[in-house]
């Protein structure tokens, strides 16, 4: 089983979120990057960006596959992790830690709600 960590929440669309201080660090999820294979090009979104939630902020590719990301919440993007330009496996390795995707400015705080805790997330990828 995927490793789901109890102090984040998830998107739909298999993201993870982290929430600090009215900001969200988000990346996709170790299930996501199992289905996706060995990962071989990330097009991050660009930093001052505005998005809304469910829209495409960015591309994944990987042997198996070339997929879309998705926004996890409506909001500014402020930072951008340019090591995944370089070593896009960060994604593979490390999808919590280095692998993160990017860093925005929480535009809807109602949002937040829509997003599934860890035991919501499990009973979604069963």
């Amino acid at each position: 089983m995927s490793e789901i960590p109890d102090d984040l929440k998830y998107g739909e669309e298999h993201e993870w979120v982290k929430i600090t201080d009215g900001k969200v660090r988000y990346g996709i999820t170790e299930y996501a990057q199992d289905e996706l294979g060995d990962i071989v090009y990330v097009e991050l979104p660009e930093e001052g960006e505005e998005v809304k939630l469910g829209d495409m902020a960015g591309v994944i590719e990987s042997v198996k596959a070339v997929s879309d990301l998705y926004a996890p919440i409506s909001g500014k993007i402020i930072e951008v992790n340019t090591e995944l330009e370089a070593e896009p496996e960060l994604l593979n390795e490390d999808p919590y830690g280095k692998g993160w995707i990017a860093v925005m400015e929480i535009g809807d705080e109602s949002e937040v709600e829509s997003l599934l805790s860890a035991q919501e997330y499990k009973e979604l990828i069963k």
